[in-house]
């Protein structure tokens, strides 16, 4: 029982501690101007561009960006420029779940709903697209996420959509896809809180790294 008590009070403390590290993140991103966050994508589109792990890769899952995001525009063209394939999320609310639907050109995006939460994603009836583990698997993740540490530790918002995107993943015949974080510099600290089950990041770009 005593153990018990034991793992219920650091669960609640790991809980505590990212809380409180989300609502720093928030609070550094606000303080962030529209043209810095426009000059520090510029700057990580063009690493993406150049990176061989992206440039080795056809099929890649990107997210769409919020406005507190890197904005993830010019990788998207580059990815159709490329003659590549481009996979972004649908999120399903209430859950954790989420899938990685095609996108058949940049232009596409123009067709995709608003959500609740400010996310362009494809309608929920809309079954035509293909979803990346259905077929081939992906090669490449961009990951979104709140604050990351240099050792590959990623805050979501808490809702574990990449974590258990992840998972299942790994059991494509395909394996996991190498994932790589899009920060801003902001987002970089010194330690993130994680849990055993907290999936690292392979890799994370950002301004001075």
């Amino acid at each position: 029982m005593e153990q018990a008590g034991q793992g219920a009070e650091m669960a609640a403390a790991l809980r505590a501690a990212k809380r409180a590290l989300r609502g720093e993140l928030r609070q550094r991103l606000r303080a962030l101007g529209a043209a810095e966050k426009l000059r520090q994508s510029r700057l990580l589109s063009r690493k993406v561009i150049g990176h061989p792990k992206y440039q080795g890769s056809q099929r890649i899952a990107v997210f769409l960006s919020m406005p507190d995001e890197i904005q993830t525009e010019e990788i998207i063209k580059d990815i159709f420029k490329q003659g590549k394939e481009c996979f972004i999320p649908r999120y399903k609310p209430q859950s954790n779940q989420m899938d990685m639907l095609k996108l058949s050109s940049a232009e596409d995006i123009s067709s995709l709903t608003l959500t609740s939460w400010n996310i362009l994603q494809p309608r929920d009836d809309d079954s035509t697209r293909e979803e990346a583990l259905a077929s081939g698997g992906l090669d490449l993740i961009f990951m979104p996420g709140l604050g990351f540490d240099k050792k590959g530790n990623r805050l979501g918002r808490g809702k574990g959509y990449y974590d258990t995107y992840l998972e299942r993943c790994m059991k494509h015949p395909s394996g996991k896809p190498y994932t790589i974080a899009l920060a801003f510099r902001e987002q970089i600290c010194e330690s993130v809180p994680v849990a055993e089950n907290d999936v690292q990041v392979d890799e994370i770009l950002y301004e001075d790294c």
